[in-house]
């Protein structure tokens, strides 16, 4: 299983999703990023097989630094999301 996320900063949010994962018994873990804290992701190796990130700059000050667009995700794009994989989950499972 593979994580992905469009950053890290604190690592609260992937913390989280990495715990949740956990409890399907994944048989391998991969966190990929393209960008983290060196020390966010030394914290995170423990909830991981394997980590894969591009960059750990130093000093460390923002994910949106490292990207041309960096605006956020509206709520109706994540729920238009989340509807259209639902529909596709289900369509691969027939």
């Amino acid at each position: 299983m593979i994580v992905v996320d469009d950053g890290i900063a604190t690592g609260g949010t992937v913390r989280a999703a990495l715990q949740a994962l956990a409890r399907l018994h994944p048989v391998y873990l991969v966190l990929a990023v393209p960008v983290a804290p060196a020390d966010t992701l030394e914290q995170l190796r423990s909830q991981v097989d394997e980590v894969v990130c591009l960059i750990t700059p130093e000093p460390f000050y923002a994910v949106g630094l490292y990207y041309d667009d960096f605006t956020q995700t509206s709520d109706a794009e994540v729920i238009t999301l989340l509807h259209e994989a639902q529909t596709w989950s289900r369509e691969a499972a027939q």
